[in-house]
């Protein structure tokens, strides 16, 4: 929108979009503010000049993970953090066979000698008992914790040991939809800063056997559902006003 001086303010709202393997959340936002047209404001010697749109995402999908990212743009970026905070739900895809250090197939499995499989009913009852409420979680050591200003994953990799302290998280559902040791796959609705990854190492732990991430996809944020999204091939296209949400109330 531009007014009579020549500035512009640009559009406003979220897009929701179905993130595809290997892409990162920052690499999607990078995606959607190139396609955003640009705004005009006034500089400090009375000058226009053009500068990008604000845009920022509302929770970070790992690369290996597909599924919803919630993308807000220009004063719509004022909800990122009201967004974070409302419930998600996961398609997690799990490997009861061995562990690894990264918690998901980044990194190298290490098998479990497992001489009893557990039952469907096994996982159901380690489920009710130890995921169920709010529960203490430790984050993975491969994971985007600040440690003395430092990303944690960033020390893992340098060869440093990290430790996290565990923190409470809120798990309100987990159902098992399929399971044929070793895989088991379970929809997951939990509140902010839950790790999925974390849940499938410990759901190992309790089991006596392996746990690691294989898969990873989000279908749900609060009121926004990945059927809604578009694909990330959108925004070869400009985004203009019309293709935005509006961002949920407080």
């Amino acid at each position: 929108m531009n007014n009579q001086n020549g500035i512009k303010r640009g559009i406003s709202g979220i897009i929701l979009v179905d993130k595809p393997l290997g892409l990162s959340s920052m690499d999607i936002c990078r995606k959607v503010r190139r396609a955003v047209p640009r705004i005009v404001v006034q500089g400090k010697n009375g000058r226009l000049k053009e500068k990008w749109a604000r845009v920022g995402h509302c929770g970070t999908l790992d690369p290996l993970a597909t599924g919803l990212v919630i993308v807000c743009i220009g004063k719509a970026t004022k909800s990122v953090s009201q967004i974070m905070g409302q419930p998600k739900t996961y398609i997690a895809d799990i490997d009861l066979s061995a562990f690894t250090i990264t918690d998901d197939a980044e990194g190298d499995p290490e098998p479990v000698i497992i001489t009893q499989p557990p039952t469907q009913a096994d996982i159901q009852s380690a489920l009710d008992t130890h995921f169920a409420g709010i529960i203490q979680q430790t984050p993975p050591a491969y994971s985007a914790i600040h440690i003395n200003g430092q990303r944690a994953y960033k020390l893992a990799r340098s060869g440093q040991d990290v430790e996290l302290k565990p923190r409470p998280v809120q798990i309100y559902n987990i159902t098992i939809n399929q399971y044929a040791f070793p895989h088991l796959q379970l929809t997951i609705d939990c509140g902010k800063g839950t790790y999925i990854r974390s849940i499938a190492r410990d759901l190992g732990k309790h089991l006596g056997t392996g746990g690691y991430l294989t898969a990873l996809r989000r279908t749900q944020v609060g009121p926004y559902n990945v059927q809604d999204a578009v694909s990330i091939q959108r925004f070869d296209q400009p985004v203009e006003q019309r293709d935005l949400m509006e961002a949920i109330k407080e």
